[in-house]
């Protein structure tokens, strides 16, 4: 059996419970070695450094 609404429900009501659903802005954090911002727990695509360590070469992020 599926549900079966006894009253119309009016677009504001439906609206309203969807007005919840909002897109949010990602986190940024600052590289502990060049200090650009990244995404966190991500490769720095600036200097290629993950943790302080090197991970990428500088010739292979450029």
């Amino acid at each position: 059996m599926s549900i079966c609404p006894k009253n119309k429900s009016s677009r504001a009501r439906r609206d309203k419970r969807r007005a919840n659903w909002k897109m949010s802005a990602s986190t940024l954090a600052r590289c502990s070695k060049c200090g650009a911002l990244m995404v966190p727990h991500r490769v720095c695509k600036n200097c290629g450094s993950y943790n302080t360590k090197e991970i990428i070469s500088s010739a292979e992020a450029e």
